[in-house]
């Protein structure tokens, strides 16, 4: 069974906690998608992409999650600090899952772009997380 769901409901209930992103995103700023007239900053999940990581004595999954982080702002200024709040919350997290274990979850990837389409900053961080 994927913890996939496991690990995206306790990643949710930690940034929706973490009292330094409240004043950097926007009231409901986090969110599954982009939607129309979506305020900004906001923080958007993205894709997540999970793998089976299980040893000869051990079931295991291998999951990566990428957070998009969007800014309307002039230069890169708000979405890096909003990256930083958000990398520092869940960077080597002991967080607790409900049916499976946390072994590790650690931000691997930080891409910063400006998207072709509507001209917004983006951050796009990527996390690894080991389950068992």
């Amino acid at each position: 069974m994927s913890a996939q769901q496991a690990l995206l409901r306790v990643i949710h209930a930690r940034l929706v906690g973490e009292p330094s992103l409240a004043p950097l995103l926007t009231a409901g700023g986090i969110r599954d998608q982009i939607v129309p007239r979506l305020r900004l900053p906001a923080l958007i999940y993205g894709e997540i992409d999970s793998r089976d990581y299980a040893t000869a004595t051990e079931p295991g999954e291998e999951h990566f999650l990428t957070l998009g982080l969007w800014s309307e702002g002039e230069g890169r200024a708000e979405v890096q600090a909003l990256a930083a709040a958000v990398r520092a919350s869940l960077h080597h997290a002991a967080l607790t899952l409900s049916g499976a274990h946390l072994v590790s979850i650690a931000c691997q990837n930080i891409k910063s772009r400006r998207d072709e389409e509507t001209g917004l900053s983006v951050i796009d961080l990527t996390f690894r997380a080991v389950t068992e």
